[in-house]
C-alpha cells in the first residue's frame, strides 16, 4: 500500500499541485519503497508501449547505441594484455619471432604499437562520432514517446550546429566520472547517475552551456538516483535471458526496452524539474 503513516522512508503528495515532498503540511503520505516500486514499473511499462509501436526503427537504432557502448568498453579496456602477448610469443617468448624471421623486440615494439594506436583511434571514434550517436539516440527514443522518428533522427546532433558544445560536454561527463570512479568505486557510481540525464539534455538542447547541463541534469536526478539504480537492477533477468538467446534477445527485445524505458524517466523527471521551476 502507498498510503500510511509517516516515517523515515516516507514522502508526501501534495493534491495542490500533484508534487512529492517531504512537507510536513502535505496531506497524504506514501510509503517512498512502494512509490519506487509503482514508478519503475509505470515507466518500463510506458516504455514497452513506446518503443513497440515504432518497432524496427527503435530496434535498429538501439543496435548502434549498442555498437557505441561496445567501442567505449573496448576503447577502455585493451591496455595491459600480458597474457595475449604470451600467448603470442610463446612460452619461451621467441617463437612467435623466429617463426616469421623477427627479431623478438621489433616484434614485440610492432605488436604494442599497433595495439595502441588502435586503442587510440576507438577512443577518438567514441568521443568525436560515438557521443553524438547517443545523444541522437537519446534524441530518438525522447521523441519516439509521442511521434514515429526514423532512424536517421540518430544523426541530428552532427547536424544541430553545436557539435564542439556536444563533444566536449559529453568528454566532461566521461570524464569526470571516470575520475571519481578512480577516487573510489561508490562515487563513480553515483556520479554515473548524477550525470545520467546529460545527453537527453543536449538531445534537446545542444547549445545548452555545459555547465548548466551538469547543473539541471544533477538536480533532474536529485532523490532519483535510486529510482534509475532500481531501474537498472529490474533488467538483469532480461540480460540474463538475452545470454541464453546468445544476445538475439536483447538485440530485438531488451535493448530498445531499456532505451525507451530511460527516455521515460527523462520525461518524467523534466515533468518535475518544470514543477519546481529550476527549467522554464
Amino acid at each position: 500500500m502507498f498510503i500510511g503513516r509517516r516515517n523515515n522512508m516516507g514522502i508526501y503528495f501534495n493534491p495542490g499541485n500533484g508534487s512529492f515532498t517531504e512537507d510536513k503540511n502535505s496531506q497524504i503520505y506514501v510509503d517512498k519503497t512502494e512509490l519506487l516500486k509503482f514508478l519503475n514499473k509505470r515507466l518500463k511499462t510506458n516504455g514497452k508501449i513506446a518503443f513497440k509501436k515504432n518497432y524496427w526503427a527503435c530496434v535498429a537504432v538501439a543496435v548502434i547505441m549498442g555498437i557505441i557502448t561496445g567501442l567505449s568498453s573496448i576503447s577502455g579496456g585493451r591496455t595491459g594484455s600480458g597474457a595475449s602477448q604470451n600467448s603470442l610469443y610463446g612460452n619461451d617468448g621467441f617463437s612467435f619471432s623466429y617463426h616469421y624471421g623477427w627479431g623478438f623486440p621489433f616484434a614485440g615494439l610492432a605488436i604494442a604499437m599497433a595495439a595502441i594506436i588502435l586503442t587510440i583511434v576507438i577512443w577518438a571514434l567514441n568521443i568525436f562520432v560515438g557521443n553524438l550517436l547517443e545523444v541522437g539516440g537519446k534524441r530518438f527514443f525522447v521523441l519516439n514517446k509521442t511521434e514515429n522518428p526514423t532512424v536517421g533522427t540518430m544523426f541530428d546532433a552532427f547536424r544541430s550546429g553545436h557539435y564542439v558544445n556536444i563533444v566536449l560536454t559529453m568528454f566532461l561527463r566521461e570524464l569526470f566520472t571516470s575520475l571519481w570512479t578512480l577516487l573510489l568505486v561508490i562515487p563513480g557510481i553515483v556520479k554515473h547517475y548524477e550525470y545520467l540525464m546529460i545527453p537527453y539534455i543536449l538531445a534537446e538542447n545542444p547549445g545548452m552551456d555545459r555547465k548548466e547541463a551538469f547543473q539541471i541534469s544533477k538536480q533532474m536526478m536529485d532523490g532519483e538516483k535510486m529510482e534509475a539504480f532500481i531501474m537498472d537492477l529490474s533488467f538483469l533477468g532480461w540480460y540474463l535471458l538475452s545470454a541464453v538467446t546468445c544476445g538475439l534477445l536483447a538485440i530485438f527485445y531488451v535493448n530498445p526496452y531499456v532505451q525507451a524505458s530511460f527516455a521515460e524517466m527523462y520525461t518524467f523527471n523534466k515533468q518535475k524539474a518544470y514543477q519546481e521551476g529550476y527549467i522554464r
